[in-house]
């Protein structure tokens, strides 16, 4: 299967976890587990991810080039779980693979993208896409932003790979 490839431009929170019942009545609600590997590569970001939703587990194959801070050329393509578990053997030394759970909905047609990961207590990481740079997200009601940390690079995926962020001065 061949790359799908396309600018990817977003904005990055740390918030306070929000109920789940908020979530879930929200339009498009739906959640997944999320294993996220981290692969050797000099001039780009390179990953592989199992999305496991309740009817069926999705693989795929990422490269990303990072623009700035706010984007990035993504190149995706689906794979196989064979070719998942070959991938999975080159893993980045010194990385180990990041688990979260997400959760996705839509807010005044705005897909929201919310992480949670096993290792963080009381907050976790919102992101949504835009279509411009110069675009501004309408941010949900029941969501409580800690601070943006959108082009920080202590909080991308591939940086919590290689160590667990601590979320000290995160309090709640």
């Amino acid at each position: 299967m061949e790359f799908k490839s396309g600018v990817e431009i977003e904005r990055k929170y740390i918030i306070a976890i929000p109920a789940l019942s908020d979530m879930q009545r929200m339009e498009g609600y739906r959640v997944s587990d999320i294993e996220q590997i981290y692969l050797e590569s000099s001039l780009a970001t390179h990953r592989i991810r199992r999305r496991e939703y309740a009817d069926r587990c999705v693989y795929t194959e990422t490269v990303k080039h990072r623009i700035d801070g706010m984007s990035a050329v993504e190149e995706e393509r689906e794979i196989d779980a064979r070719e998942y578990a070959s991938l999975k053997e080159k893993i980045a030394v010194g990385s180990h693979p990041v688990c979260k759970k997400r959760h996705e909905f839509i807010y005044k047609g705005q897909l929201f993208e919310i992480d949670i990961y096993p290792f963080w207590r009381g907050s976790c990481i919102m992101e949504t896409e835009l279509e411009t740079r110069l675009d501004s997200p309408q941010l949900p009601p029941f969501i409580r932003i800690i601070r943006e940390v959108t082009g920080d690079k202590r909080y991308s995926n591939a940086s919590l790979s290689r160590a667990l962020m601590p979320e000290e001065n995160l309090s709640v």
